[in-house]
């Protein structure tokens, strides 16, 4: 018998693992992140596996840590989402596939663009991870000088979803009669212009493809900061959640849903998936000592680098066996700062302990059996601290093989998961609502 509640999974894959040192994990693919062939097995796989949904992260700066760290990341080579996905859709049927494009830096009509023709070419499948970008070293990549500020970039990502969304309702269903004896393309009264001129962005329009098949691709945003979260309640079908403790994820998850409650939404219709890192054994301990090897893969150098990232402040020069300094204000995520802060007062940590799980991932990690990891799942899902997860690999392709062969059929067995698709698209596999044209009945 089905359980009341089914979990939405989604899988982290670009990078294709987020621990700085999944590509030296004995067996693991090193190239994974830049080899087609390798990627079109992990697609069918994890649709084999039923899983809801491909997601790309992005980045869009090479020369964003010291060198020394740089060296040692498998990150500064990969296809860009929005090329990859239409070809991994030639081989897949169900999988959803979300790729990440900044409101920061790219246009608005362009973004709209793209992500229309993947929905087409998909079928149906394509969502849209909107994101501001934190990273100021992506701003000298773009002509600009200096990075924009936090709230005024969320001011910007908000005006920026209403003209993308303005601009995929450009045309009714039926605008496209195609009448050959008339020789009558489409029905102008059935095409709307947009006009948008707001306080940072003028579009005219209309977009020159038709609206999507989903009505919208799925809007998905990653935000955890107050501007993050309401911009998410506003607009967001999925929110890929950092991944903390159960109580702080509870927290999180109840104030997400009652913002999207106020602002008029349905909270069924928002679905919140934390990151969470995942480590299969045969035994607690096997998963553990899998965990340990792979952390024990992170160069010191990396540590440091993604410390830096993470609190958007040089950490270079920080006294290795000291507490953590206090750290001044900056213009980067401000939910990843105060995160590591706040572990770092609590547990007292040293810089270079904070090192090493900055760069062997610090967030939500499931570590044990395909039985143990169902148990934390189930109490997750059943707790109110989210409606699934986007699955990070410890490595590919044992990793993700491990979920898919191991612990999504215990998942199924307790009811938990799907065992077949709900539907063809991304929509209906989420069990969320294909949005009205705001312009045509």
């Amino acid at each position: 018998m089905a359980a009341s509640r089914q979990l939405r999974l989604g899988a982290f894959m670009r990078p294709v693992g987020i621990h700085t040192a999944w590509w030296r994990y004995p067996g693991a693919w090193p190239d994974a992140n830049f080899n087609l062939k390798h990627l079109i097995r992990f697609a069918q796989k994890l649709e084999a596996g039923r899983f809801d949904a491909w997601f790309m992260a992005d980045h869009l700066a090479v020369l964003n840590m010291p060198m020394a760290a740089l060296k040692r990341s498998a990150t500064v080579t990969s296809f860009d989402p929005l090329t990859l996905l239409p070809a991994l859709a030639m081989v897949t049927k169900h999988i959803g596939l979300i790729a990440t494009a900044s409101t920061t830096f790219e246009p608005p009509y362009v973004i709209a663009r793209r992500f229309a023709s993947l929905d087409h070419i998909s079928g149906g499948r394509a969502g849209w991870n909107l994101v501001t970008t934190s990273n100021p070293d992506a701003a000298l990549n773009f002509g600009l000088t200096e990075h924009m500020e936090h709230g005024e970039r969320y001011r910007r990502a908000r005006e920026f979803f209403d003209v993308v969304t303005g601009l995929w309702d450009s045309w009714a269903e039926d605008a496209f009669v195609r009448d050959v004896e008339e020789g009558i393309y489409f029905d102008p009264d059935r095409m709307h212009v947009l006009d948008h001129k707001g306080e940072f962005l003028s579009v005219r329009g209309p977009l020159n493809i038709a609206r999507p098949i989903q009505g919208w691709p799925v809007i998905v945003q990653a935000g955890a900061s107050d501007a993050g979260r309401q911009l998410a309640a506003e607009t967001a079908e999925m929110v890929f959640a950092s991944g903390g403790n159960f109580p702080d994820a509870q927290r999180l998850y109840a104030d997400i849903k009652t913002r999207a409650k106020a602002a008029g939404r349905d909270p069924d219709h928002l679905k919140i998936l934390p990151g969470c890192l995942v480590v299969v054994g045969d035994t607690v301990e096997e998963a553990r000592q899998k965990r340990a090897l792979l952390d024990s893969r992170v160069h010191p150098d990396s540590g440091i680098a993604s410390l830096s990232i993470a609190l958007g402040h040089d950490a270079s020069g920080f006294e290795l066996d000291a507490p953590l300094p206090d750290i001044p204000e900056s213009n980067a995520s401000k939910s990843g700062r105060e995160r590591v802060i706040a572990r770092a007062r609590r547990d007292n940590l040293t810089v270079r302990q904070l090192a090493q799980i900055a760069g062997s991932y610090g967030g939500l990690a499931m570590v044990g059996t395909p039985r143990t990891i169902a148990d934390q799942m189930e109490e997750w899902l059943c707790g109110d601290a989210c409606d699934g997860f986007n699955i990070m690999f410890p490595w590919v392709p044992g990793g993700l093989d491990e979920f898919v062969d191991r612990v999504v059929p215990e998942l199924q067995r307790r009811g938990l998961f799907r065992r077949e698709y709900e539907g063809t698209t991304l929509r209906e596999n989420l069990g969320l609502p294909r949005p009205a044209n705001r312009f045509f009945p």
